[in-house]
């Protein structure tokens, strides 16, 4: 190892059954140096993050850091963690029934008794010190999944690290606390501290990375200079192929805009437990519309209200012109109604029954579990939507949290897509999906659309929102503060409404 490089992997390969997760990985990461790890999902990216954190055990190669002589052996997260190797995942991994305090600081102390007063003061400097905001006592649970990331990010920070693992850290944090984040990044590469940067998001590459390593089916495709890398070709060498510029995916003739047809679904002074401000909302056939605003605007409590995942306790929801009662979500379901949700490991997917159990679940349950399907049919509906939506999984029958999050997501839209619903809604679809999928999936809904169905699509990514939407519902503090459509759908105009310069 070169006296600056801090980490070094050398063919690290990694088998789980008959897949070959990873196939002789070489990664090289500098002190002071933000590196982003990119690939599709199913590229190896968590997978080689798992083997470097002990979570998983390699197979095959070897890991150097420095400071230590040869090939370090890391068997567990305590392990890594002794070695100075902090990690944030992208799936939150903390305990939400012990308090912020108590998270920041489990499995970190040493005496006997523990000094609450000073864990707590010193777990209340550092929140202050990020600006994150809340209190070392408050109980996780009762943080946002914003708070709770930047939290995680805390206590990987206050470890003292020479490598810092950021595993889609940002895919939760609005624009502000994005920028928070990156100006910590940055504060502890000009430390010294070595930063592995897992994202989606290109923008956020290109603002904050030095170099980035490509992953592609499980092999390095290769090491670049950020500044000597064009984005087009970052995508082209995650997909092993060109594609044309992402801003051509919409076709205006595809998205259905006659005023004329009917609305699907209506809602009148919308209210719920959520604390919404009472919601006037309608969606016609064969549109698509969303709801855009920033983190904590309410985009997810309106449609969360609609598909009676939280209580409504005013206002009407009308179906097709008839007013429908909507108390919790089967009776959502039985109108027609889909909805994949904001957080896939909570509300969507349930990791220890199999990819095709997780896709026949919404109809299954529509169905009756005293009519279950056959073997052959649930096969069949499996294997139908596998092949369409490009889920990668060795069969039907593999666990689905064995799955990369990407194809997680993509089992919870089969799950929806197989009950044919008139409206679907779409909280955060493409939330830690690679940009191939991310396309794929922008694809679908607009297909989806042009064949009749109505979907409400909902995104952190605005420029994902301008490119599948006709219409869009401004939100500011859980009200709509605006509408826009037609030459009015520009970033700069929803900056401007969400800042209160438009109404």
């Amino acid at each position: 190892m070169s006296e600056n490089v801090v980490l070094e992997l050398k063919n690290i390969r990694k088998r789980f059954g008959p897949v070959q997760a990873l196939k002789g990985v070489n990664f090289k990461l500098c002190e002071g140096e933000i590196h982003a790890l990119m690939g599709e999902n199913g590229a190896g990216k968590s997978t080689l993050i798992k083997v470097l954190t002990g979570v998983y055990t390699k197979d095959e190669g070897s890991i150097h850091m420095k400071g230590y002589d040869g090939d370090i052996a890391i068997h567990s997260p305590q392990e890594a963690q002794d070695a100075g190797i902090s990690t944030v995942y992208q799936e939150i991994t903390l305990c939400p029934n012990l308090s912020v305090a108590e998270n920041m600081y489990i499995g970190r102390g040493k005496e006997i008794i523990q000094n609450w007063k000073k864990m707590n003061d010193n777990a209340n400097k550092i929140l202050e010190s990020l600006d994150i905001p809340t209190s070392a006592t408050t109980q996780l649970a009762n943080c946002s999944i914003a708070v709770q990331q930047m939290v995680a990010i805390a206590r990987a920070v206050d470890m003292d690290c020479k490598v810092l693992i950021l595993d889609e850290p940002t895919s939760s944090l609005d624009d502000q606390e994005v920028a928070k984040l990156f100006k910590l990044m940055r504060d502890l590469k000009a430390r010294g501290v070595g930063i592995i940067f897992v994202t989606h998001f290109l923008d956020q590459v290109y603002e904050v990375c030095d170099k980035i390593t490509v992953l592609r089916d499980g092999v390095q495709e290769g090491e670049y200079k950020t500044e000597e890398l064009p984005r087009l070709q970052l995508v082209s060498k995650m997909l092993g192929k060109e594609i044309d510029d992402l801003s051509d995916i919409k076709n205006d003739e595809a998205i259905m805009q006659d005023t004329n047809e009917e609305n699907v679904i209506e809602t009148n002074q919308l209210t719920s437990t959520s604390g919404i401000s009472p919601l006037d909302f309608y969606i016609k056939k064969g549109e698509v519309n969303g709801f855009t605003g920033l983190l904590g605007s309410g985009r997810s409590e309106c449609v969360r209200a609609i598909f009676g995942a939280d209580k409504v306790v005013g206002g009407t929801i009308k179906k097709n012109g008839k007013l429908v009662k909507i108390n919790k979500p089967i009776d959502a379901m039985k109108a027609g109604i889909a909805y994949l949700p904001e957080d896939r490991k909570v509300d969507g997917i349930i990791g220890d029954l199999s990819v095709r159990e997780n896709i026949i679940l919404a109809l299954q349950v529509l169905e009756g579990f005293w009519k279950p399907f056959t073997r052959a049919e649930a096969d069949d509906f499996a294997e139908k939507y596998i092949k369409l939506l490009g889920i990668k999984t060795a069969s039907a029958d593999t666990p689905i949290k064995s799955l990369s999050g990407g194809n997680q997501q993509k089992c919870i839209v089969a799950r929806w897509l197989l009950t044919h619903p008139e409206y679907l809604i779409l909280d955060e679809p493409t939330r830690g999906i690679d940009v191939g999928t991310k396309v794929d999936i922008q694809k679908l809904v607009l297909k989806l659309a042009s064949e009749g169905m109505s979907i409400t699509f909902i995104s952190s990514e605005t420029d994902e929102m301008l490119r599948t939407c006709s219409r869009l519902i401004v939100m500011r503090d859980r009200k709509v503060v605006g509408e826009l459509t037609g030459s009015d759908l520009t970033q700069n105009k929803i900056m401007s409404v969400i800042a209160g310069g438009d109404k």
